[in-house]
């Protein structure tokens, strides 16, 4: 975008405003807030901003629950300006509505996903949508979607000269940076659900980390293919094979000798009989884990050691809150995660987006600020540190 003469130009920005909402109110705007730099640069160019985005998941059809006038309010406030809102985002309507307004303005059409074309990446829908906003180009900006082969990320590349925005460009350097220019010791911090969900990752990170610390639910199903007790936990009963190789793999890396220092699982656990806020927390060596108990977060030494890995780390990718986050007893492994983090200010981290982001964006209370990158996207941070290809990148190469 900073190599592109947009001076004076109407320009489609595709954001994520795919934020979490209550009641109609928004309770997190932390991706409308990581748009904010773009917005501005195009403003002190003397564009007219024309904002393009989905909220949640309307079927393909008009639903005023997930409608973006909130996320155009909240806009407003955030640049300290007028926002327009139109309650289209093709047709008569946003054409004159765009034609009307002066320039260095800014305006947010209505949800894309009304229209099931989008997810369909339909090219009639996307030259409607370059046709009606009258745009000489498209930015994207929207890093949480460009995983996807949509009409606002794929087809309309064909259509119109198309370039990355600031958010966009800021989240690939820093994560492909960390991935593949990483300052040294390299370490990552793995939790969430589902060892079947982190594959590709997993076998990236044991290609590029200095050491590699499981946490999560996750870390059952790694316990169990030990021959661990995990007892009434969430485990992934069929990742043996999986789990087999990504030894093999370490093994190759760095012996077998030296396997449990660079895949580092935990050796105690909390534990509770229920998943409730009222359960305390109880610590359990891992071999030590009853019938009932349900493991909701890695335990006080796990915690210490992970500590200090931290402490030796040049860089640091986090993706996976290390337990039951959402309870505070059984968020502590977390915490000091977020803490060490934001306390060694020299640490390169890089939070990965979906839980992790809502986990530390609400820990901190600089919004995200103590750490070097929180990413707003989940599956698209996944999949570019898996060094995967994103269809929305990739439109904008071949663009």
């Amino acid at each position: 975008m900073r190599k592109t003469p947009l001076k004076h130009k109407t320009v489609l920005l595709r954001a994520d405003y795919n934020v979490p909402m209550q009641d109609g109110k928004i309770d997190d705007d932390f991706r409308i807030r990581s748009s904010i730099p773009t917005i501005e640069h195009l403003l002190r160019d003397g564009c007219k901003v024309v904002v393009i985005s989905h909220l949640g998941r309307p079927d393909g059809k008009p639903n005023k629950e997930y409608s973006l006038e909130p996320v155009a309010a909240r806009l407003a406030k955030l640049l300290g300006r007028d926002v327009r809102f139109v309650d289209a985002c093709v047709g008569p309507k946003v054409k004159m509505a765009i034609k009307r307004a002066p320039a260095k303005s800014v305006i947010v059409l209505e949800n894309l996903r009304f229209h099931p074309e989008e997810e369909a990446n339909d090219p009639a829908f996307a030259r409607q949508l370059a046709a009606d906003s009258g745009a000489s180009y498209f930015v994207q900006d929207g890093f949480g979607v460009v995983h996807r082969a949509h009409a606002s990320t794929d087809a309309i590349t064909q259509i119109l000269p198309s370039v990355a925005g600031l958010l966009l460009e800021r989240e690939y350097v820093q994560i492909v940076g960390a991935m593949k220019h990483p300052r040294r010791p390299l370490v990552a911090l793995l939790g969430g659900a589902k060892v079947s969900d982190k594959i590709q990752v997993i076998d990236a990170l044991v290609r590029v980390a200095d050491q590699i610390i499981i946490g999560g639910a996750m870390a059952n199903t790694f316990l169990a293919y030990h021959g661990k007790p995990v007892g009434s936990s969430k485990v992934e009963a069929d990742q043996n094979a999986v789990l087999d190789t990504i030894y093999r793999d370490i093994d190759r890396k760095v012996s077998a000798k030296f396997r449990d220092n660079f895949l580092v699982l935990p050796t105690d656990v909390a534990v509770a009989k229920t998943i409730d806020e009222s359960e305390t927390r109880r610590n359990v060596s891992v071999d030590d884990v009853a019938a009932d108990d349900k493991i909701l977060d890695i335990g006080d030494a796990s915690i210490e050691r992970m500590v200090a890995a931290l402490d030796r780390a040049q860089t640091v990718i986090w993706n996976g809150t290390l337990g039951m986050a959402e309870l505070p007893e059984f968020a502590h492994g977390s915490a000091r995660a977020a803490l060490e983090l934001a306390q060694h200010r020299t640490i390169t981290s890089i939070i990965g987006g979906g839980d992790t982001a809502d986990f530390v964006l609400h820990w901190d209370a600089r919004g995200g600020e103590s750490f070097t990158h929180v990413s707003t996207g989940g599956g698209a941070s996944l999949e570019l540190m898996a060094g995967e290809k994103l269809p929305g990148i990739e439109a904008l190469l071949d663009a």
